[in-house]
């Protein structure tokens, strides 16, 4: 295989793992989980899970080991801690461990 070849996989591997869900080069992972978008930083990942709905008021996220993002009656905890009410359609970062919520600005 030419240097060419080599080099072109290589790239094709690089943008298969990122995409605005998942992007491996800067290890940041994204998903709508509810009606809140949530963005979880560190991840390293291939293929990170998606979020699941437990039931018809909680959801479940846990791209990496790290990163348990629950939302109960929107009530956000991430791992194990709980970080308060959310308004429908505010964001959640998990920088690094660091959890901020992004409130959706009112029309």
């Amino acid at each position: 295989m030419s240097i060419r070849h080599t080099l072109l996989f290589m790239a094709a591997l690089v943008f298969a793992g990122c995409s605005r869900q998942n992007n491996l080069l800067l290890g940041r992972v994204e998903a709508p989980v509810g009606t809140h978008t949530v963005v979880v930083t560190d991840c390293y990942r291939t293929s990170a899970p998606g979020p699941e709905r437990v039931d018809p008021a909680a959801y479940h996220y846990m791209p990496c080991r790290d990163a348990d993002v629950w939302i109960r009656g929107e009530e956000l905890t991430v791992n194990g801690t709980s970080y308060g009410r959310l308004n429908p359609g505010d964001g959640v970062l998990v920088d690094h461990g660091a959890v901020s919520i992004q409130r959706k600005q009112a029309p």
